[in-house]
């Protein structure tokens, strides 16, 4: 995919049941979102969750899932021992690739404020590990960096040429303020290119053909799929509260069978029989 001069989308799942409606979709690609996999536990994304935590959750989406995982894998929850340990358990897991970031542990979501990084040589030293340390040379390692909100545009580009050279296969610059940045992130950097794309982020919107045209290969959408949980969860329970049953939101739930079809029950009971 990332060679075949297109573009691709990866919807942000949380858990099992989000993995197989993505692939339901017609989806590509799919994404586990770390601060979507956080704020599912009911904890922000600062950095609360645990390796083992995070990988549980990737292995139960993996379980379920015959479509390739772009795994967020934080700053590899530590230092370089640290993330080619969190490369071995994430491959171990059957992700397709991970996102590795340049912020100091633990880190936060990429669109707060107040990040603070490493130095560029430590990432460098981080990547270069873990490069060397992939078992599956089609594990795609894809670099990412938050420099924009501390130290400027410039700085997260120089730091993004030395990530390639220390053996990144794509670079993710975090939170472009404008349209003009994303322009010249791609004018900078012709290697592959992620993009983090969702509504009412730092950065703006910009259709998925201008950004093909950029040159950019991989467009994640982290928490959109979340967000609308929690709106339809609040709209059903604002019914249940007030009238006792769902029946003034049934239309917009899914069917007993239809739930029942999504999570295979009856492939798992044929089994049985």
């Amino acid at each position: 995919m990332l060679h075949d001069g297109g573009i691709h989308l990866a919807p942000g799942a949380f858990d099992g049941l989000t993995a197989r409606l993505v692939e339901e979709s017609g989806s590509e690609l799919l994404y586990a979102s770390g601060g979507a996999i956080a704020r599912s536990t009911g904890v922000p994304d600062i950095g609360l969750l645990s390796l083992s935590e995070v990988v549980a959750r990737l292995e139960q989406i993996v379980e379920v899932t015959s479509l390739p995982v772009i795994a967020d894998a934080d700053t590899g929850f530590g230092n370089a021992v640290n993330a080619v340990h969190t490369l071995q358990r994430f491959e171990r897991a059957g992700v397709a690739g991970m996102h590795l970031e340049d912020q100091t542990f633990p880190k936060r979501c990429g669109h707060l404020d107040d990040k603070s990084l490493v130095s560029s040589d430590e990432m460098v030293q981080k990547i270069k590990a873990v490069a060397a340390a992939r078992a599956d040379p089609d594990f795609v390692l894809i670099a990412r960096t938050d420099a924009i909100a501390t130290e400027g545009l410039e700085a997260a580009l120089e730091r993004s040429h030395a990530y390639l050279d220390a053996g990144a296969d794509v670079i993710f610059v975090e939170a472009p303020e404008t349209v003009k940045q994303i322009e010249a992130i791609a004018h900078e950097i012709p290697q592959p290119k992620l993009i983090n794309m969702f509504h009412s982020g730092k950065t703006p919107l910009v259709p998925r053909e201008r950004l093909a045209e950029l040159g950019y290969s991989l467009i994640i959408v982290p928490s959109d799929l979340q967000r609308a949980v929690i709106t339809a969860v609040r709209e059903t329970l604002e019914a249940l509260n007030r009238d006792g049953d769902s029946s003034a939101v049934q239309n917009r739930m899914a069917s007993f069978d239809d739930r029942e079809r999504i999570v295979r029950t009856n492939e798992y009971l044929r089994l049985g029989t």
